[in-house]
């Protein structure tokens, strides 16, 4: 099933204790179209202003992703960001941020970006992502990422973002802070419960700890793919969305959301994750091949697997 990922592309500029890297193709939508790229179709949507050339383009060409929604905004420049991260990778401190024309961003989906089946709403305004998702009438399975600005600025707009889709999708402190709750799994229930009966899945990312899923009757958690080195964690959040929703989407419209597959998707979304933090912005996952996803998926199923006798 194709994908349509709406959110940010952006140049960044990081530094942590292993290298520093200035205007790194970056961004939420590109992260998470070359990891969905993987399994299916993905078509992008953000804007970029004039110094986004056909070298960042070609990033995203190579692996075949439809960059035919992103838009060029003349006169403009691209969202920038830049960081350092200190030994504790799971903390970074942001050093600089222009919007550029990501400001102003108000999304133009083409029919085809508005026929997928699967829509990923990445970290956006509550509102704009409201938007996207009425404009996609004919979409299976909408997933949605967010962040604590929007939890303290526009709370009520985002719970009603987050009542539109299928799955939420956020890290364990935001999770908690949006729903009220100290426990983990509390704090998703309460989410759960304030949708639709048929919603499937909150989604907690945890770092270098891994992730955790939970639906109305069942919670799965996966650790992170262990690694002796960790370069560069910018990214890694939407690269596990990335391979989560893109191999949903690779399922087809007409089999279930069984338990098994939702924890296969969070296999796959792990193991791209730990390719990513490898090196820094999409080096990694730009060269990455489907066999050495496909073995990592492997180990973590040997690591997770125990005998009670």
């Amino acid at each position: 099933m194709p994908v349509t990922v709406v959110g940010s592309i952006a140049f960044d500029a990081v530094k942590t204790p292993f290298g520093e890297h200035e205007r790194m193709l970056g961004g939420a939508a590109v992260h998470f179209a070359l990891a969905a790229s993987f399994f299916d179709v993905v078509r992008i949507v953000g804007p970029v202003g004039d110094d986004f050339g056909e070298s960042e383009l070609e990033v995203l060409r190579r692996r075949e992703i439809d960059v035919s929604g992103i838009e060029h905004v003349p006169g403009g420049r691209t969202f920038f960001w830049r960081g350092e991260y200190g030994w504790d990778l799971n903390t970074r401190a942001t050093l600089e941020t222009q919007l550029g024309v990501f400001e102003q961003f108000e999304p133009k989906l083409s029919a085809a970006a508005r026929s997928s089946d699967v829509v990923f709403l990445a970290n956006i305004q509550p509102d704009l992502q409201l938007a996207v998702r009425a404009q996609c009438q004919e979409t299976r399975f909408a997933a949605l990422d967010s962040m604590n600005l929007w939890i303290e600025v526009a709370r009520d707009s985002l719970i009603e973002a987050i009542n539109a889709v299928d799955c939420l999708i956020l890290n364990d402190a935001e999770l908690r802070q949006l729903a009220g709750k100290p426990s983990l799994v509390g704090a998703a229930r309460e989410v759960l419960s304030w949708g639709p009966p048929g919603r499937r899945a909150v989604v907690a990312k945890l770092g270098e700890y891994g992730a955790a899923l939970i639906t109305a009757d069942d919670y799965f958690s996966i650790p992170a793919f262990p690694l002796e080195t960790v370069v560069d964690p910018t990214g890694a959040g939407d690269s596990f969305a990335g391979g989560f929703v893109g191999y949903i989407a690779a399922q087809g419209g007409d089999k279930p959301l069984t338990p098994n597959v939702l924890r296969r998707a969070m296999a796959y979304g792990t193991a791209i994750a730990s390719f990513n933090v490898q090196e820094f912005g999409t080096e990694r996952v730009a060269r990455l091949r489907m066999d050495e996803i496909d073995e990592r998926v492997v180990d973590l199923q040997r690591m997770t697997a125990f005998s009670t006798s």
